[in-house]
């Protein structure tokens, strides 16, 4: 729902998911799949055999992802989306832009969110728009 579209607007753009109150998800993303898309853009490190220590990857997505969302209403607990609408799309750029700031640069390829398991957005940043 956008605060800024009549109630007529919402209904049509939104359909059932518009809901004054809000309406909830179960969110998927999988820290295996993050890490294959991390191999498909980067080299496996002679010393240590990994990409990325998987210790530190889970305080990343910890820290970036299931603090500031999980078990949360993002409408009105998360400030990211007090005026951005709430929509997979944006949950994924939410991401994105939280692992930004914590990864090493260059280091995050992608990132995918299951809605539902036919609704699943690919976020690879505002890069790949460009091209």
């Amino acid at each position: 729902r956008s605060k800024s579209l009549s109630d007529e607007e919402n209904l049509k753009l939104f359909g059932k998911c518009n809901n004054p109150n809000g309406h909830g998800h179960n969110y998927k993303g999988c820290v295996a799949r993050l890490l294959i898309s991390l191999l498909v853009s980067l080299q496996i490190d002679p010393v240590s055999g990994m990409v990325m220590n998987l210790t530190d990857l889970k305080e990343y997505m910890q820290e970036a992802v299931m603090e500031p969302l999980d078990h949360k209403n993002l409408d009105k607990d998360v400030p990211f989306f007090a005026e951005v609408v709430s929509t997979t799309e944006n949950v994924a750029v939410f991401i994105w832009e939280s692992l930004q700031r914590l990864l090493p640069p260059g280091m995050l390829y992608k990132v995918k969110v299951h809605e539902t398991d036919q609704n699943v957005v690919v976020y690879k940043g505002e890069e790949a728009k460009a091209g």
